[in-house]
């Protein structure tokens, strides 16, 4: 990146941290008046196929998929706001878990190279302001072969919803997430492959995306194409 766009993913960055530390104060009410009960199958379907023993989570936020991992693996889940790790370092007490929580910002992950055999998240790089660069890390950190496994929403397929999402996007912004995303697109500018894509709710909106690192040497992150 050059001096200039640092400085302003600094700036992004510095102000979604301060978004969701604010909205970590009713997030969890929040996402169950957006996802109802449905929630609960979503993220059992995105934790049931995860592999270890190395897994990290991005985007842990409250906890809400705390209760969803699978027993046996060694999960590290990170997120950008100590407010959203405060609830769920909470939570994990409430549940008896034992958690390894860590503040952390996924576009400059702190793990060498090819650390972890499966990455998870959650509706989080809707939310990360340069999500290419953040995918380029979660690609530097897993090992080759491992596999990405994403529940995220993003822009409509649909000419019509796509550009009415786009020109509510600047609304929606400043107290959520951002709405119009191109994930899969994303994806594959980060250099990862996907696998499946398959729609969730809301006429593809949300999908469960599971993408794999090709079996090829690790690489250094290199400079993120302007997004996305």
């Amino acid at each position: 990146m050059t001096d200039h766009a640092c400085a302003a993913n600094r700036k992004s960055t510095a102000h979604a941290r301060a978004k969701w530390d604010r909205n970590s104060r009713f997030y969890d009410l929040m996402t169950l008046v957006m996802e109802g009960k449905k929630a609960k199958t979503w993220y059992r379907m995105l934790w049931e196929n995860v592999r270890g023993p190395n897994v990290l989570e991005v985007g842990v936020g409250t906890g809400r998929s705390l209760e969803y991992r699978p027993r046996g693996l060694d999960v590290i889940g990170i997120d950008l706001s100590p407010g959203m790790l405060s609830r769920a370092e909470r939570r994990a007490k409430e549940l008896g878990l034992s958690v390894d929580l860590r503040q952390m910002d996924v576009q400059r992950l702190d793990f060498p190279a090819a650390s972890f055999d499966s990455v998870v998240a959650a509706c989080t790089f809707c939310s990360v302001p340069d999500p290419v660069l953040g995918l380029m890390e979660v690609r530097r950190v897993l090992k080759p072969g491992g596999k990405v496994f994403l529940l995220e929403h993003m822009r409509h397929n649909n000419p019509i919803a796509g550009k009415l999402m786009d020109w509510v996007n600047p609304l929606v912004r400043f107290i959520g997430p951002e709405i119009n995303r191109r994930t899969l697109e994303n994806i594959g500018r980060a250099g990862l492959h996907t696998e499946s894509a398959r729609n969730m709710a809301m006429g593809g909106i949300l999908k469960l995306i599971v993408a794999v690192r090709p079996l090829q040497s690790v690489e250094s992150i290199c400079q993120a194409p302007a997004n996305r």
